[in-house]
């Protein structure tokens, strides 16, 4: 806002003030009475020698332009670009006045130029001569109408075509040709490859054969002679009669026996290899320090007393267990041993140490070494019940299946074939399962007794369906809840040996898949593949097929909800509400197989 004001006198009186002080303030100007800068200034300059020059200042009476600038987005803060200060500089006067157009007046040359003999149209006269001995006669040719010049464009045009479209079918012929090798390289690894897992299968098998450890290698072995006394005793029942018949069927009973008695053997052998290999992990599991990972790649180990007093006990164990070389050596073994359960006195250690006084008198009579093995194999025994004292040993308690300390709670159920009390994880739980009644040990027994099956395909299926289904989802579950006799159940009952395609029935070359791979898998979401086919699947069947695999699908379903834990995936899923028409009318297929079990199940 501007407000004039007059005086008394003739002067005029101008207040200027701003309508907003605290955005908009006003500075004041600066005049030369009230500008304090000195007007010249010594400055000390280097040029080889340092020389003090004189500079004037130069006080503007005006006012300096805005130029502008530029505001910081993030404080606010306004910059403006400055102006310059000093003045133009002057050219010195000549003293006299000029007037001139240099500065207006192009500067002009002079050059002559000759134009070529055969740009020129000059003609032979008087005073000039043109020589003729290079010129050429020129007939006229054939006169091109547009027409004419078109079609030619035409004709270049098909022909650049023709030349361009034969150097792209060459060259998707050749991607086709590549395409071709890759492909016939690829089945060709793959046939490569299932031979090559077939031979290993059967080299793994064979080694099986002849040098069994686990359960599943004996299993196979058992059902491997049941199979064998099927088929001599087919190939009796049908070549021989009479009392000949009743001879080769009681050597076939013998052979059995004695296959049977070799098998056990094996057994019992691979039983105590097992046993000392379990004894020497839980006491190296229980003398090993405890360990933290720390920076670079580091790790730290730290014993206590414990650990101490664990490794202590397992060098005694393995010191005793050794074959000695001589009797002074063994009785200093017993001698250490002796100092060893004497800390703590109780009927094990009375027993412990009435072994050891009985062999070291019996070393002194000059009993033999092979007639002390039981004697030893007691004590050894009995000192391996002392390790696994909690009071004796903490470390190697909390490596045990079955609790030592009675304030520990555990989950145990009653085995009616054995008529013993173990632990729930000695039970199998199948789905549909109304009550457990014998433990894996009398089921194996059972089985080799008996039924002799070989359940090791089917584990093997439910492993290699368990890694998968961990790769597509971590958090899928269902595939952990089953057992393997679920598995069984599946490819026995609800798809019968064979794949979807029924084209293969060989176990070992089938697995498990998502029928809809954006739902995680299930017994009701799942088809049965060749392990070649499992990568190509693909949801481009026709509707008899979807059909077929919808009602195994429902089988499966009908089957599994009768576990508790599986309730809360059934719930939700589709399976629940397929269509009653699946239950009330079969399907349709081309094999008795498939409709034999439709016809049972409605």
């Amino acid at each position: 806002t501007e407000t004039g004001v007059f005086n008394e006198s003739t002067l005029m009186v101008m207040e200027v003030s701003s309508s907003q002080p605290s955005t908009s303030p006003l500075h004041p100007v600066i005049t030369i009475e009230n500008d304090f800068m000195p007007d010249v200034l010594t400055v000390l300059v280097q040029t080889g020698d340092y020389q003090e020059l004189m500079v004037e200042i130069e006080h503007p009476c005006y006012q300096k332009r805005f130029l502008g600038g530029y505001r910081h987005q993030l404080t606010g803060v306004e910059y403006h670009h400055a102006a310059v200060q000093t003045l133009q500089k002057k050219r010195p006067d000549r003293g006299v006045q000029l007037f001139s157009r240099d500065t207006q007046t192009v500067e002009l040359r002079c050059q002559e130029q000759q134009c070529a003999v055969d740009v020129s149209t000059q003609m032979t006269r008087v005073g000039c001569f043109v020589s003729c001995c290079q010129d050429k006669l020129v007939s006229p040719g054939n006169y091109a109408t547009a027409g004419d010049y078109q079609e030619w464009r035409l004709r270049a045009v098909i022909c650049l075509q023709s030349f361009v479209r034969r150097w792209l079918a060459q060259q998707k012929v050749g991607m086709l040709k590549m395409e071709r090798d890759h492909r016939l390289a690829w089945e060709n690894e793959q046939v490569r490859r299932r031979q090559e897992e077939k031979r290993y299968q059967m080299r793994e098998r064979h080694q099986r054969w002849s040098n069994p450890q686990r359960q599943e290698d004996f299993n196979d072995l058992y059902r491997s002679v049941a199979k064998w006394r099927m088929m001599a005793e087919q190939q009796i029942c049908s070549t021989l009669t009479g009392a000949e018949k009743t001879a080769a069927l009681c050597s076939l009973v013998q052979q059995e026996t004695q296959h049977i008695a070799a098998i056990g053997r094996l057994q019992i052998k691979a039983k105590a290899s097992n046993h000392d290999s379990y004894v020497r992990r839980l006491l190296d599991k229980s003398a090993a320090p405890h360990r933290w990972p720390a920076a670079g790649g580091k790790t730290i180990e730290v014993d206590n007393q414990q650990i101490r007093r664990a490794r202590e006990l397992r060098d005694v164990y393995n010191s005793i267990i050794v074959a000695p070389e001589s009797s002074e050596q063994r009785v200093c073994m017993l001698k250490k041993l002796r100092d060893t359960v004497q800390e703590d006195r109780c009927q094990l250690t009375e027993d412990i140490m009435g072994l050891i006084n009985r062999e070291v008198d019996l070393m002194k009579r000059g009993v033999r070494s092979d007639n002390l093995e039981g004697l030893r194999k007691r004590i050894s025994t009995l000192f391996l019940q002392y390790i696994k004292k909690p009071e004796v040993n903490p470390e190697v308690s909390k490596l045990l299946e079955v609790p030592q300390s009675p304030s520990q709670k555990i989950d145990t159920l009653f085995c009616q074939s054995c008529h013993r009390v173990l632990l729930s994880t000695k039970f199998n739980l199948p789905a549909g399962s109304h009550q457990i009644s014998r433990c894996r040990r009398c089921t194996a027994l059972d089985s080799v007794a008996r039924t002799r099956k070989d359940v090791c395909s089917y584990k093997n299926m439910l492993l290699r369906l368990r890694v998968e289904e961990q790769q597509l989802n971590k958090e899928a579950r269902i595939t952990f809840l089953l057992q393997v006799e679920d598995v069984q159940y599946l490819v026995e009952d609800v798809w019968t040996f064979c794949s979807a395609f029924k084209d293969r029935s060989d176990l070992d070359a089938l697995d498990f898949v998502r029928w809809d791979r954006r739902r995680d898998w299930s017994p009701w979401n799942c088809i049965l593949l060749p392990t070649e086919e499992t990568s190509s699947h693909l949801e481009v069947y026709k509707a008899v097929f979807i059909r077929s695999i919808e009602y195994r699908h429902l089988l499966a379903w009908r089957h599994f909800r009768q576990n508790p834990a599986l309730v809360e995936y059934l719930s939700s899923h589709p399976a629940a509400g397929l269509n009653i028409q699946l239950l009330s009318s079969p399907v349709s297929t081309t094999t008795d197989e498939q409709a034999a079990v439709t016809s049972s199940a409605t």
